[in-house]
């Protein structure tokens, strides 16, 4: 075999969301900061996302995250999450798989019941207290970075709805956060591709009429996902992450409650010290915490925590040979969904 690349992947999935650890292998990505880095697979050469993140290597669903050097000298490793539409700078469920596969592998050493181990991110420092009994992690409470409401009770117009009211909202990356029975469904399986759907409408719709941009981290800008959110009988926020270019997030995610939990905050619905669960499409669970008030760039925010769990369930390596054609990699619409029809 004459392979050009070789990249070593453990299988990781977080409450059922697919967040895949490259673990060797990832070359050296320029930058003298994680957001640097993010903003040069972003901006310069994406051609490791591709290769990773789009077919024949890869299918529609899940994240790879690049484990990389932490930057921070407090960190003990940084990474970065890739997907098909880009390069993302935070994920709840992707900092348990980077946190599970550290400490499963011995890459940070396991110490039991406890184990602290601190994230560099593009969008800041990620505190993961891992609860570990007989050589596995259970589960992973994570302090999130510094989340602040942009706008609430935000308007668009949509050719299929209306008027839609939505808010936008930062938990590490932004959100715009939809009330569900806007766009007449609900958050149930059966209605995944519904959902997905709506959601690329409305991002593309917001993201054109509504820029933005972190105060202090320019390299994170524009609308990343649309959330919708419910809640069930028994209290509990339902949600549905809607993801470039056509998949719904498995787990209820953690950047998107972070989110929400702000604009929660900012209308006075709670307070420090509060919990409360969330349920993601399929059932799967986190509890969402708000551990703190801060600012950002002068504005008001919260810190946000997050917890659920992660397993691995795989070890597999990916090569490239360097005849082959389909290195750049490719997404088709009928697994990929509509907009994939706009990956070249």
């Amino acid at each position: 075999m004459r392979w050009k690349r070789t990249i070593q992947l453990l299988d990781v999935h977080c409450e059922g969301e697919v967040g895949k650890v490259a673990i060797g292998g990832v070359p050296k990505i320029p930058g003298d900061t994680i957001a640097e880095q993010l903003n040069y697979i972003n901006t310069v050469d994406d051609s490791l996302r591709r290769f990773l993140c789009l077919e024949p290597r890869a299918a529609a669903t899940g994240s790879v995250n690049l484990l990389l050097p932490a930057k921070r000298p407090e960190a003990d490793a940084g990474f970065i999450i890739l997907q098909a539409d880009q390069a993302h700078a935070s994920s709840g469920s992707n900092s348990i798989c980077i946190t599970t596969a550290l400490l499963e592998t011995g890459i940070v050493e396991m110490k039991e019941p406890e184990t602290v181990v601190v994230l560099d991110t593009a969008a800041g420092l990620v505190k993961a207290t891992a609860t570990c009994r007989d050589g596995r992690c259970e589960k992973v409470k994570l302090t999130m970075v510094p989340s602040f409401v942009h706008q609430l009770d935000a308007e668009i117009e949509t050719p299929l709805w209306g008027r839609v009211r939505f808010d936008i909202s930062y938990g590490g990356i932004f959100y715009a956060l939809v009330d569900v029975d806007q766009i007449g469904t609900k958050i149930e399986k059966a209605n995944a591709r519904a959902l997905v759907d709506a959601g690329m409408v409305l991002k593309d719709l917001i993201n054109k009429a509504m820029p933005v941009v972190h105060p202090e981290i320019p390299e994170i800008n524009g609308i990343a996902y649309v959330m919708f959110r419910d809640r069930d009988p028994d209290g509990t926020v339902r949600t549905a992450t809607t993801m470039w270019p056509g998949r719904v997030d498995r787990s209820p995610c953690g950047t998107g409650n972070s989110a929400n939990l702000a604009t929660l905050h900012a209308r006075g619905l709670v307070k420090v010290g509060d919990t409360f669960q969330s349920r993601s499409i399929i059932g799967s669970r986190f509890e969402v915490g708000l551990e703190a008030e801060t600012t950002v760039a002068g504005r008001p925010a919260i810190i946000p925590t997050i917890t659920g769990r992660g397993w691995t369930f795989g070890l597999h390596q990916i090569a490239l040979d360097p005849t082959d054609p389909l290195a750049e990699g490719f997404a088709m619409t009928d697994t990929w969904g509509p907009q994939a029809g706009e990956i070249r």
